[in-house]
């Protein structure tokens, strides 16, 4: 059993995209800006617990007893004097402690306002284990809150224990205030985040509205309506998309019109030799003479019948890739060989004009096929004795500024007989086209010659043109570029 996933637009996969990229950035910031912070907390602390214990230590030696005017008898008398000297920071304890290590020191604090439960002189078992270590900096992790801690020992003296300065700092205020910056940071980043989704929808509908109406274009396109267009505005990808797409639907548009007059124009040509077939089969009679010149006249329009299928699937086939296949070829040897094959066409006065010396690449049978096509059709127009002219030449790109580009290549037919008239000229290359008037002698071709000659030239990327006799009549020229 086949389960079909619900599909997702293009739309909604951008924004998911857009929203997943934007929210682990900004939760990169935040969580940076937070370690930043609790970074600088930490400096901080510890530059506060160097100064107090440093100047501490510079007190030690040099302090003055206010009722002796001479050194400190003991550390407590020390401590004390010192601790009513300084001001202690919001967060931090300033603690004198007197005793011997590994008992429960005596503690001398400085009258402030703690919160008990948090207050480091309230905690003995705290103050023990700071007063026994052998460390000058610590820290203490407690159910009350964690303490940052350094201390400065004093050794005893004549009149009393020894001692020890402690300077303890509660961080979690600090760290409180980076923490909240954090939250705050990522309160921000959500509501940037519906931001973004807002208006990355909007713009992602914007971007994206081309290709729903390529969609849309496409979903209401018939082979009758192939007119539609999408609008293209910008100079993006998504502009070229709908540029690329009208530039199909055109292609699409003059395909399936040309496959409409090919297909009328075939049938109205192939209507007439059938409707002379049947229109003399039915007439036939009993008499032997009679029935005679009814199966030539009725094998006549058969072979007519059959030369306009082969030529149509001739042109059918000119839209493959493989209708033409270049080889090497010597130009002079090929215009040889057509004028050869050409003067048995007709009692005419076969002239080979120009022969170039060019070795190019081009299909030989192909361009052969053209040339001797060409021909007939100057034959078929022209009468007994006039002259028709076979030829090749090489016209050679100017060098310099002036440069034209490659190197060209003309094999022409001409012929001296009535010509083209202007209005005709324009459509004789065209499939079924025979021309308002007629040249010479009425023939029975479909009209397919030119348009077959027309096919070859530009299977090699060439054209074909018709240009004007000197002294009167028709010249056909297949033109192809070659590299100098």
């Amino acid at each position: 059993m086949t389960v079909s996933l619900p599909r997702v637009s293009a739309r909604v996969r951008i924004l998911l995209w857009l929203l997943v990229v934007m929210a682990v950035a900004l939760g990169a910031v935040a969580i940076t800006v937070r370690s930043i912070l609790q970074r600088d907390v930490d400096h901080r602390i510890s530059q506060l617990l160097t100064q107090e214990t440093g100047e501490f230590a510079n007190f030690v030696p040099q302090g003055v007893d206010p009722d002796t005017g001479g050194r400190f008898g003991t550390a407590d008398r020390l401590l004390r004097i010192y601790l009513q000297r300084q001001y202690a920071d919001p967060d931090e304890e300033l603690l004198g402690l007197t005793g011997r290590p590994g008992d429960r020191p005596d503690a001398i604090r400085q009258r402030r306002d703690l919160p008990p439960d948090t207050a480091l002189w309230r905690d003995g078992a705290s103050l023990t284990r700071i007063h026994a270590s052998e460390d000058s900096f610590g820290t203490l992790e407690r159910p009350q809150g964690e303490v940052r801690w350094a201390k400065v020992e004093i050794g005893p003296s004549a009149g009393g224990p020894p001692g020890a300065f402690v300077v303890a700092f509660h961080p979690e205020r600090e760290r409180a205030v980076a923490d909240k910056t954090f939250w705050t940071l990522l309160a921000l980043s959500g509501v940037a985040l519906l931001m973004t989704t807002g208006v990355g929808w909007a713009v992602a509908g914007r971007i994206l509205a081309p290709v729903r109406l390529v969609r849309a274009t496409a979903a209401e396109l018939t082979e009758q309506d192939l007119t539609r267009r999408i609008p293209v505005e910008g100079r993006d990808d998504v502009a070229a998309l709908a540029e690329t797409f009208n530039a199909m639907l055109d292609r699409l548009e003059r395909a399936f019109a040309a496959q409409r007059v090919f297909v009328d124009d075939a049938g109205h040509e192939l209507r007439t030799p059938i409707t002379i077939v049947r229109g003399h089969l039915e007439l036939m009679g009993d008499d032997p003479a009679d029935r005679e010149e009814t199966v030539r006249l009725v094998t006549d329009e058969l072979d007519r019948m059959s030369r306009i299928v082969e030529d149509l699937l001739l042109l059918a086939g000119a839209e493959r890739p493989d209708f033409v296949r270049p080889e090497p070829v010597q130009l002079a040897e090929l215009t040889a060989d057509v004028f050869v094959k050409v003067r048995t066409l007709g009692d005419r006065e076969w002239q080979l004009d120009g022969v170039a010396d060019r070795e190019v690449r081009l299909d030989p049978q192909r361009m052969t096929q053209a040339m001797v096509q060409l021909a007939q059709n100057a034959v078929q127009h022209t009468v007994p004795g006039q002259r028709i002219r076979i030829g090749s030449r090489v016209e050679t790109a100017r060098e310099g500024a002036d440069r034209a580009g490659p190197d060209r290549v003309e094999l022409y037919v001409a012929d001296h007989g009535p010509g083209i008239p202007p209005e005709d000229a324009e459509v004789i290359f065209e499939r079924f086209r025979r021309g308002t008037s007629r040249r010479g002698t009425r023939t029975s071709g479909a009209g397919l010659g030119l348009a077959i000659v027309k096919a070859i030239a530009e299977g090699h990327h060439g054209r074909v043109d018709l240009r004007r006799t000197e002294g009167g009549g028709a010249t056909f020229v297949l033109t192809l570029e070659t590299d100098s």
